[in-house]
Formats: C-alpha cells, structure tokens, sequence
C-alpha cells in the first residue's frame, strides 16, 4: 500500500470517529475506541520520510495534534463536539493535503 492511500486511509477513520462522535458518543464508544487504536497503529508504521517537504509540515501538526485527541477520546471528550469537529477536520485536511505527498 502506498503512502497517499495509507494517509487517505487514517483521514478516513478520523472523519469515521468525528461523525459517530457527534451521532452519539456514549452509544459508540467501544466503536470509537477500536478505530482510535487502529487510527494509531497507522500513524505508527507510516514511513513519513517519504513525505514531501510541503507534506510533512501538515503532518507533524497532526501527529501533534491527534495525541491529544486520541488521548481525550479513549478518556471521553469534554467536548464531544468540539473534538468530534477537531476529528473531522483534521480527516479532511489530510485528505486534501495528501496531494502532496
């Protein structure tokens, strides 16, 4: 699997987990958590030093960001909102970004 369709695969579960999040957090929880964890285990064996400059700049304010989201996810967003928005919009600037790689 190529670098682009791995990126555009994460991106994917992060607009998965942001949608169920808003749907209903509490309802999808154990759904969230796996995806969280294979959403990590992604990042974790992605090569990024095939990423092109302009890339990788986009996705080390991920990596950045998504700790903490994971992190706020598998305790249970305060926000559920707000951190379902952050998910999503996260997923699609990857998925826009990812032509760049």
């Amino acid at each position: 699997m190529d670098t682009r369709v791995k990126i555009l695969d994460i991106a994917m579960n992060l607009n998965r987990i942001g949608n169920w999040a808003a749907d209903d957090y509490f309802a999808k929880q154990a759904r969230i958590k796996t995806f969280l964890g294979n959403t990590t285990a992604y990042i974790r064996n992605l090569d990024s030093s095939k990423f092109s400059p302009s890339f990788a700049r986009t996705y080390s304010d991920f990596t950045k960001a998504y700790s903490s989201l994971e992190k706020e996810g598998l305790k249970g967003p305060v926000d559920i909102a707000a951190w379902a928005e952050s998910m999503m919009t996260w997923g699609n600037i990857l998925t826009h970004r990812s032509k760049l790689i």
